[in-house]
């Protein structure tokens, strides 16, 4: 038995066949992302890909060592501050939602001088940080 003989397509239809099947991969492939893909220009002109901008190891590191400290400032504020002393130093650094006062904000709130505010204030960091060095 003889094959039938293979009818060839001209150039210009199996050229325009390699380019469609050529569009057709790159579809495929269109909704993928690399870190290198530049996403737009700095400020300083420099282009800047996804990698300069997501989250790094070293960030979620600082950011839980930033969650532990806090956490832990907040209980030796509990525990080893006077109720005046915990109310100034959450005046003068707005911890809570506040906004941050300033000494003489606070004096007048609390009905004592600045300086007084002054000396509460000092005492109070100094125990923190006692509690913080010992812990």
């Amino acid at each position: 038995m003889q094959k039938p003989p293979t009818v060839q397509k001209p150039i210009g239809a199996r050229v325009a066949n390699e380019i469609l099947m050529h569009f057709r991969s790159q579809k495929k492939s269109s909704s993928d992302v690399s870190l290198s893909d530049y996403i737009e220009t700095g400020k300083d002109g420099n282009a800047l890909s996804l990698m300069d901008v997501i989250c790094t190891d070293d960030d979620l590191f600082e950011d839980l060592s930033a969650r532990e400290n806090a956490a832990r400032l907040h209980k030796a504020m509990k525990e080893v501050l006077t109720d005046r002393e915990l109310l100034v130093v959450q005046l003068r650094y707005g911890l809570g939602g506040r906004k941050p006062l300033t000494q003489r904000e606070v004096a007048q709130q609390c009905g004592i001088s600045r300086s007084y505010i002054s000396r509460i204030e000092k005492k109070a960091l100094q125990k923190l940080e006692a509690a913080f060095r010992d812990s």
